[in-house]
């Protein structure tokens, strides 16, 4: 694994969520590394004691007494020690020390391939025994001749582990390996047809017990034989097969098929004994049996060599015997039992080390998947990524302080992965970290790690610049991390990134258009999207589910049926426990490179305004995001998804404020084909309420410039799907309707309704609605009220002349709901609403008159209109707008009747105008095309003093 080299730097990473000290302390990989720290630290106690043994025996030993050490003995064993010891000692390098004398992996499981390795070389092994008693009539015969064969076996059991390692099955072709996976079984148990006998070979059968007789065991092996090939049949895939094994039992056959092969495998080692006749021969078959299997176990030379040690030293320890015949009290002799004991003692202990560190190692499957359950990773990657975590954290227990509090977690894992030369170890690396983002108390912790690490954020960046079709799945990943970390990322830090995240909007989006006279079908098979092909890979996967007839199967139910269910329910439970879950199928949005840029871009532009600074200088993105919205009516989830991604960022874009939001909103509305893609949305009454909702956000923002607005309205089919979506009526029809997407409608349409004459007119001409009538009725629905009152003033005050009678009356009737609420509001729904007031009381005077008489507020509205211009005179969210609300309020009511300015004189409207005369600058507007606010105040003043005189 790469080294990283080179000073960290702060990456500007804001975590969202300080994780408390207690969180930090009990992190998910705490249990696993404990454990992990014991197994290193009984190992290097052992390395320490091999190492002191070794020198005790070269200096004192070989170096002090080597010629009175007895040669029989002693002289040879400490030899032996020494010779094991310098092998353990002088193969320090990594690799070379894993093969042979390493804790992790001394023992492998068994596994499938081993038990059926077992089972042939047992089978071979009866088969050289049954051959030779053919032959010879005594047993002591037998094993002297079959003894050379024996060896041989004994051999290849002790060297077959090696071909069985996943290094060299990888030489072997994968047809090859798939057949000799799906018959060995069936073969190991054919082999031991030779060994089975015939009637004809015994003169009785009744000598013979039960078990042993001809009949049974032939009955016993072909029921044993029919079961194998039944689970045999059961893992082929072909369609007669699959409809074979459709069935209830067949079904249950092939979710039991690795179990049944292991049980079957166990039976045959058990026949491969109680086939033979003589004592003997069982015994020497179960024992070489026995033995097959602990070698096979074994992963390299640590638990032998260390049993070796324990043989030796006991062997000496125990009969004490170091003087022998010789005198004890030769001066030249002296304190060699004490240092022969030191010395065996020291290796004695080494080799209980080594085998208690092993024997700890073998039950590390439970902390490793506890970790895995813990942390939340699924499926058979998961539990590799555990198992490479538990390596690296062997390692570094190994090469550093045991007792140090070394800081090793699966996020400095993953980081150190990231810049690790291997594929698979970057792939890894890059699913830790996104699976550890996934839970919150982990994600704190990232972000805290990546803070201070500006090369790991620089690496993740980097790998979305890879193209390779085998990089396809970690640039997969690293897109789906950095659209998690870039919730809380500046991107100044890192040169490049917005480059590289603009070009994942290229990878498979756009098909490049070539000269047909230069370019062949071949060379555009070439440049296909590797990422739609996983995509297409990851549909056959799925729809490659065995058939399954519509038959439903009727059972009896049973006493037999219910044990086997309870059974079947309590095995479930026990797995559900224990085992570790599925992995989740990735999504199509997962798949595209696209979608996961689009959202990477969404959340940074969200983050930071100089992140969206920084993507508004780039050339042609905002082109390559419109592009994506070109409309499909086809059911395919693909441009679905990649339709959804682009417009929630444009959505986005079109929402930022200041002048970052005005240049946006400039180059986006500059797109040809924008507004075209969006009515096809928007006209399309199939398609979603998320888009639509989308569609018409993005509407509104861009109507803020009073340009676009016009060019929106030229479009018919906008403000009919726009008006269609928010006066839908609440009937069943509509029961499923969004409400926030009739709300975001009815915003669109009053965007698109300020100071513009022709979109008034076209929302008044579209037929099939009664319009005022119906945004009057909705004044008094509380979540479309400011929508509909803005619409009202906006149709006043550019479409008043085409109003009708019946529609002006709607209005007059609105009016003491409109008055009623002008009470009780502030800010922007304020202003609305006394812009709507102000309006009706142009349009409809009389019947504005009347409702102030009739409900006795004429002195109370003109008193509140003058306390609410000198409280909002000194604020700065309400000035001007509601103050030039409240003037032309006020002017339209004296404009009407005269009598009105002795009531504003009365309460001092004089003075409420000069503080707004000596606040404002001139140059605020109502609107964009509003009238100025001193023109306002002089109008107001003229009238106040026309009434004086």
């Amino acid at each position: 694994m790469a080294q990283r080299t080179g000073e960290e730097h702060r990456v500007q990473i804001q975590g969202r969520g300080a994780g408390t000290t207690a969180e930090e302390a009990t992190t998910p990989e705490r249990h696993l590394n404990c454990f992990v720290r014991s197994v290193a630290l009984v190992e290097r106690v052992g390395n320490a004691l091999g190492t002191l043994a070794f020198t005790w025996a070269t200096v004192v030993l070989l170096g002090g007494y080597p010629t009175v050490l007895r040669q029989t003995n002693d002289f040879w064993f400490a030899t032996a020690i020494v010779f094991l010891e310098a092998a353990r000692m002088f193969s320090r390098n990594r690799l070379d020390y894993q093969v042979f004398f390493h804790t992790r992996r001394a023992v492998r499981p068994l596994g499938r391939n081993g038990l059926l390795v077992v089972v042939c070389l047992s089978n071979v092994l009866v088969n050289l025994i049954i051959m030779r008693r053919k032959k010879r009539k005594y047993a002591s015969a037998v094993l002297k001749d079959s003894t050379p064969a024996r060896i041989a076996l004994l051999i290849l059991a002790a060297a077959i582990r090696q071909i069985l390692s996943p290094e060299s099955l990888k030489l072997i072709p994968k047809p090859l390996r798939r057949a000799t996976s799906l018959w060995s079984p069936l073969v190991a148990v054919l082999l031991l047809v030779p060994a089975l006998p015939y009637p004809k070979d015994w003169d009785s059968v009744e000598e013979f017990s039960t078990f042993k007789t001809t009949s049974s065991r032939w009955m016993v092996f072909l029921v044993l034989v029919l079961i194998v090939l039944l689970a045999t049949l059961s893992r082929l895939r072909g369609p007669r097969i699959i409809k074979l094994f459709s069935s209830a039992f067949g079904k249950k056959l092939v979710s039991w098929n690795r179990l049944i092969l292991n049980l079957c495998m166990c039976v045959a080692l058990m026949m491969a004994v109680f086939v033979q006749d003589d004592p003997l021969d069982q015994a020497s078959t179960m024992g070489y049996e026995f033995y097959a299997l602990v070698v096979v176990s074994f992963g390299n030379l640590q638990i032998p060599v260390a049993i070796g040690r324990v043989v030796l030293a006991l062997l000496r320890l125990v009969p004490h015997d170091y003087y022998g015949d010789d005198d004890a009290y030769d001066p030249a002799k002296t304190n060699l039992g004490p240092s022969l004991s030191i010395f065996y003692g020291m290796v004695l202990g080494q080799g209980i080390l080594y085998i208690v560190a092993c024997m700890l190692e073998i039950f590390s499957f439970i902390p490793r998947r506890s970790l895995a359950r813990r942390v939340g990773f699924r499926g058979q990657w998961g539990l590799e990524c555990v198992n490479l975590y538990y390596a690296y954290a062997f390692e570094k227990y190994m090469r550093g302080d045991v007792l140090a509090p070394n800081k090793i977690s699966l996020i400095s894992f993953s980081m150190v992965s990231l810049h690790s030369d291997s594929h698979q170890m970057q792939l890894h690396g890059v699913r830790i970290m996104h699976g550890l983002l996934q839970r919150k108390p982990a994600r704190t912790r990232i972000f805290s790690k990546l803070i201070i690490s500006t090369e790991t954020m620089a690496r993740l960046i980097k790998m979305l610049d890879w193209t390779s079709p085998e990089h396809s799945t970690v640039r997969i990943f690293a897109a789906k991390v950095i659209a998690e970390l870039s919730k809380s990322l500046r991107i100044m830090a890192i040169p490049g990134t917005v480059q590289i995240v603009s070009a994942l909007l290229n990878y498979g989006s756009q098909h490049k258009r070539g000269n047909p006279l230069l370019d062949t079908d071949g060379e555009q098979e070439d440049v296909h999207d590797s990422i739609l092909n996983a995509a297409d890979n990851k549909e056959e996967g799925r729809n490659a589910v065995p058939y399954s007839g519509n038959i439903q199967l009727q059972t009896q139910e049973d006493l037999t049926d219910q044990i086997e269910s309870w059974i079947e329910r309590c095995w479930q439970r026990i797995s559900k426990l224990w085992a570790i879950p599925q992995e989740e199928p990735l999504t199509e949005q997962d798949l595209l490179l696209p979608a996961l840029g689009t959202t990477i871009i969404h959340n940074l532009v969200s983050y930071d305004h100089d992140n969206c600074l920084e993507f508004s200088r780039a050339s042609g993105l905002i082109h390559k995001i419109i592009g994506f919205t070109s409309y499909c009516r086809c059911t395919e989830a693909r441009p679905k998804v990649l339709l959804s991604s682009s417009l929630k960022l444009l959505h986005r874009l079109t929402s930022m404020d200041g002048e970052i939001g005005i240049t946006l909103r400039h180059n986006i509305s500059m797109h040809h084909f924008l507004f075209r893609n969006l009515a096809e949305i928007l006209g399309d009454s199939t398609s979603s309420q998320e888009l639509r909702r989308l569609v018409t956000g993005i509407l509104r923002n861009l109507a803020v410039d009073m340009k676009t607005r016009q060019a929106i309205g030229r479009i018919q089919v906008i403000i009919s799907g726009l008006m269609q979506t928010f006066l839908m009526t609440d009937g069943p029809s509509t029961t499923n309707a969004d409400p926030l997407l009739r709300k975001v409608a009815g915003q669109a349409l009053a965007m698109l309704a300020m100071d513009s004459n022709d979109n008034c007119l076209a929302m008044l001409r579209e037929t099939g609605y009664v319009f005022i009538k119906e945004l009057t009725g909705m004044i008094h629905v509380n979540r479309y009220r400011c929508v509909s009152a803005s619409l009202l003033r906006s149709i006043c005050l550019h479409a008043r002349h085409e109003l009708q009678g019946s529609e002006l009356k709607e209005l007059s009737q609105a009016l003491r709901e409109v008055l009623e609420r002008i009470f009780v509001s502030d800010g922007a729904e304020l202003e609305i609403l006394i812009g709507l007031s102000s309006q009706i009381c142009k349009a409809v005077p009389d019947d504005f008159a009347r409702e102030l008489e009739d409900g006795q507020i004429k002195e109370t509205f003109v008193k509140w209109l003058v306390n609410a211009l000198n409280v909002n005179v000194g604020l700065c969210d309400g000035f001007p707008r509601i103050i030039s609300s409240i003037l032309e309020q006020a002017i339209n009511m004296m404009e009407y009747d005269s009598s009105y300015a002795i009531c504003f004189n009365d309460h001092n409207m004089s003075n409420a105008l000069s503080m707004v005369d000596d606040t404002s600058s001139g140059s605020f507007l109502i609107e964009e095309a509003g009238e100025p606010l001193p023109s306002l105040v002089a109008r107001a003043k003229q009238l106040l003093a026309f009434q004086q005189t």
